[in-house]
């Protein structure tokens, strides 16, 4: 997953999201070696500093470790992982609820467009498993 870094919010605060990203979406799966803060740096085009502070509040809020040993490593506990999924979720629906609103739809409208379709993206499916 390319690291997509704009200019118009903090970097560190972004370095987290994309973070939390490849683990939600097991890119870096439950007790996977995280690469060294040098290589996410340079993978991501950083300051290794900014890094090292991203990876730390992703160590405070549970989401990472540290073995003094031999680096740091993504939880093995599903629910935080669950957790964080369930916060970026939330936060997704809530942008698309405030573009929606801005478009100036209605509650019952927004349902009506994502049920059909979620429904022709299920017939795709079916089609496409025949």
């Amino acid at each position: 997953m390319p690291w997509d870094l704009k200019s118009d919010r903090p970097i560190y605060t972004q370095l987290i999201e994309q973070i939390e990203l490849m683990i939600c979406s097991g890119i870096y799966a439950l007790g996977t070696k995280l690469p060294s803060v040098r290589d996410l740096a340079q993978e991501a085009a950083v300051n290794p500093n900014t890094m090292q502070k991203a990876l730390a509040k992703l160590e405070e809020d549970g989401l990472l470790y540290t073995n003094r040993t031999s680096g740091r490593f993504v939880t093995e506990d599903a629910d935080i992982v669950k957790q964080v999924k369930g916060r970026l979720a939330l936060s997704q629906i809530n942008d698309f609820l405030k573009k929606m609103k801005n478009l100036g739809f209605q509650n019952k409208e927004i349902i009506s467009m994502v049920e059909n379709l979620l429904e022709s993206k299920e017939d795709d499916y079916h089609e496409h498993n025949s």
